[in-house]
């Protein structure tokens, strides 16, 4: 299970330039700046239970990035913290990062090693070997049929190709939470198809799934809860048929919108 509690992060503002004699502003002022400093994300809580997948939505912007980073425990939070398996981030970030698989928008794969290797390197970081380690490699390899580029260089496999690969590394040391950042972006219909079968046989499993998407057919199909992210804030958290509640005619797309502002860049 995932829990977090007032969870916040900022950065320091660079000083502001004085602006031009007769310049007008170049818009609104962000909300998220308070002169000194860029608050990313404010005080957000919520709860994944174990065996669900809960969808992250929002705008370009929103936070989302800098959440997704917060709890993967590359960035430490400015206040609040989260709870993986009862595992703090805050407190123990290596243990975290022993029960978390994080899927990142960057595959990140080494271009000269093949699929086999990269499994095989990173299953040992995690402490695995020998039969255990061989198990695991060919569970997602079937998985994800890999079978036929499993020896092949990553730099020579295609974009598709190569996400498998980046999700397989994310799972290789079965973690109970898993975290996917638009894990079909770029991807083909046969692809993406792929790559959900497997976020829905991670809940099968038993694991706990935050899935950041901008796609709502995902969302529908896949979600058993939505939190909607804007302006650094969580502004819905409920079911997708709640969330259908906020837009005409029930289309989730409407909903968003409705949520977030029609003039949100979504």
């Amino acid at each position: 299970m995932l829990e977090v509690v007032g969870l916040s992060k900022s950065f320091a503002l660079a000083k502001p330039r004085g602006r031009p004699r007769g310049r007008a502003p170049a818009g609104p002022p962000d909300p998220r700046e308070d002169g000194r400093r860029f608050h990313a994300i404010r005080n957000i809580d919520f709860t994944v239970q174990t065996g669900r997948i809960v969808g992250l939505l929002g705008p370009n912007g929103a936070g989302k990035t800098t959440l997704l980073r917060v709890l993967s425990t590359a960035l430490r939070p400015s206040a609040g913290t989260a709870t993986f398996d009862g595992v703090d981030i805050v407190r123990e970030p290596l243990a975290v990062r022993r029960i978390l698989g994080f899927l990142s928008g960057n595959t990140g794969l080494y271009g000269r090693l093949t699929p086999r290797e990269m499994l095989v390197y990173f299953g040992r970081l995690h402490g695995l070997r020998g039969p255990e380690l061989e198990r695991r490699i060919d569970d997602l390899v079937d998985r994800l049929g890999m079978q036929s580029y499993l020896d092949r260089r990553n730099d020579t496999l295609s974009a598709g190709m190569k996400q498998r690969v980046s999700i397989a590394r994310t799972l290789i040391h079965d973690p109970s939470v898993v975290v996917f950042d638009e894990p079909t972006t770029g991807l083909d219909v046969a692809a993406a198809e792929t790559i959900l079968r497997l976020v829905e046989r991670c809940r099968d499993d038993g694991k706990t799934v935050l899935l950041s998407t901008h796609h709502m057919h995902e969302v529908a199909r896949v979600c058993d809860r939505v939190l909607v992210v804007h302006q650094g804030e969580l502004v819905f958290s409920g079911s997708v048929e709640q969330m259908r509640e906020h837009g005409e005619g029930g289309t989730l797309d409407r909903a968003l919108l409705s949520i977030v502002g029609e003039g949100a860049d979504a």
